[in-house]
């Protein structure tokens, strides 16, 4: 009777080790079949590392049964639907041509007046009089104030167009960002998917190893607490992926985009050199470039208060009609031209408030090109540690600690098989083995997270609200965009 019970338990246990192939990924019957020769030629191809490691088992693309029969979508699709509906991006046009309207009204000549004029209309019979007409009048500006202000207008817009690119980069950068982390959740649900569907098997082993005696009763509980424990990490592993699916709705604008699998390998991370990454910042940042244009808008606007004291020149004339009675011959005057001209004399007024304040203005832009700069390479630093200490993590777990995870879990399963270690020691070495799977996608995604940002150019926000020029002008500005 002894010997059937450790017969059946032995069969049992070797039902456990065939069940390991789906750990590994691989298909049971060539799990069995690999001969000594097979794995020493294996052996033979593993990259070098420390110690007796080999190349971590790849990730199955386990496909959720939701998402069967689904085309796979790639980052670029993700992308190109955020370019044609992300509504900030038509915010930031709107933005554009708001600034071009703007161009166009400052450079436009005053338009003239043109009115009715009396004078010396005394009612009654006894005196006859009055003089009746029209007027024309224009303001000529002087000292080429409108193409000073078409300067600023035209500083305006390209401060409005580089906005527009950097909010296009923003949108950009969050589709990136969500998508690899989309990716990585697709993978926490496939290992996870992996762990629960061992875990119950294991269950199922177990009470058949409880009954026959080749099991004891905790060794059965351990094995139903781990099932519990996978099933509750697969349903938190799903709800993530549900929570970074609406988001990634949300940056596409598309309410209508459903789960679907993800095209795309998560290992494939960039290389990154930090001189490299900083010198293309520096060049093609739009943070450095709106500084810059606000410096040129900032000198135009200095240049416009300046000749803002020189007079514009007002000019009015017309005909009129003179009813007054002539003495000789009793006959009315008659047409009469007239005309007048005038300038406001600057006296007092010389907009020297103006113009201090405008020179102010443009130190003030001098010195954010400066604080610009040094914020941004403040916050590459900062982002460049965190690619680098995700880019190190990853690298240790796929090159030490999962190659070490899974064969301690095989020779646990290997022991147990030949009755020389308990089950609760083999469920202790798969839970560490899956927790370190985890760990690892999570180091890849952030790993990709902050690649995309260094990339992206420290351009964050992609539902945020572009930056508008020219809607809310101080009262100087308004003064130098009017003509009277």
């Amino acid at each position: 009777m002894r010997f059937q019970r450790l017969a059946i338990g032995w069969t049992i246990a070797f039902m456990v080790v065939s069940s390991a192939s789906i750990v590994r990924g691989q298909p049971r019957d060539e799990s069995r079949q690999t001969s000594a020769a097979d794995q020493q030629k294996q052996h033979q191809h593993a990259p070098h590392t420390h110690g007796d490691t080999a190349k971590p088992p790849a990730l199955l693309p386990i496909q959720q049964p939701s998402q069967q029969g689904k085309t796979p979508l790639r980052l670029e699709d993700l992308e190109r639907m955020a370019l044609e509906s992300n509504p900030t991006l038509a915010q930031a046009a709107s933005n554009v041509r708001a600034a071009e309207g703007r161009k166009l009204q400052s450079g436009l000549y005053p338009n003239p007046t043109i009115g009715a004029t009396g004078d010396e209309n005394t009612p009654g019979p006894v005196i006859r009089g009055g003089e009746f007409g029209f007027f024309v009048e224009q303001q000529f500006v002087t000292a080429g104030k409108l193409g000073k202000s078409r300067s600023i207008a035209e500083q305006e817009r390209l401060l409005a167009d580089t906005m527009a690119q950097a909010q296009k980069q923003r949108v950009l950068n969050a589709v990136r960002s969500l998508y690899y982390e989309a990716l990585g959740t697709e993978r926490r649900v496939q290992v996870q998917t992996q762990l629960a569907s061992l875990s119950q098997h294991a269950v199922k082993i177990s009470k058949e190893l409880t009954n026959v005696g080749a099991a004891d009763q905790p060794d059965l509980l351990e094995s139903e607490i781990e099932a519990d424990r996978a099933e509750v990490n697969l349903a938190i592993a799903k709800t993530a992926q549900q929570r970074v699916w609406r988001e990634l709705e949300a940056i596409v604008g598309n309410p209508l985009l459903q789960l679907a699998p993800l095209e795309g390998n998560l290992e494939e991370v960039p290389k990154l050199e930090l001189e490299s990454a900083i010198a293309k910042l520096f060049s093609e940042s739009p943070e450095i470039r709106t500084s810059e244009v606000t410096i040129a808008r900032e000198e135009a606007a200095l240049r416009r208060a300046k000749v803002e004291k020189v007079p514009d020149i007002v000019a009015r004339g017309g005909l009129r009609y003179n009813r007054e009675l002539l003495e000789l011959g009793g006959v009315p005057v008659g047409l009469e031209g007239f005309f007048d001209v005038g300038v406001e004399i600057p006296f007092f007024n010389r907009n020297q408030g103006n113009v201090a304040a405008a020179r102010a203005n443009l130190e003030r832009a001098q010195r954010e090109v400066e604080r610009v700069k040094l914020s941004l390479r403040m916050r590459m630093a900062r982002a460049y540690k965190e690619y680098q200490d995700s880019m190190i993590t990853a690298e240790k777990y796929r090159t030490h600690m999962l190659p070490r995870a899974q064969k301690a879990y095989d020779l646990y399963l290997n022991n147990f098989r030949q009755m020389a270690a308990a089950y609760p020691q083999v469920l202790i070495a798969q839970r560490n083995l899956f927790q370190l799977k985890e760990d690892y996608i999570a180091a890849l995604v952030k790993t990709w997270r902050s690649a995309v940002e260094i990339q992206g150019l420290l351009l964050a926000g992609g539902l945020d609200a572009p930056g508008m020029m020219g809607t809310e002008m101080s009262t100087t500005d308004k003064t130098e965009m009017e003509v009277k």
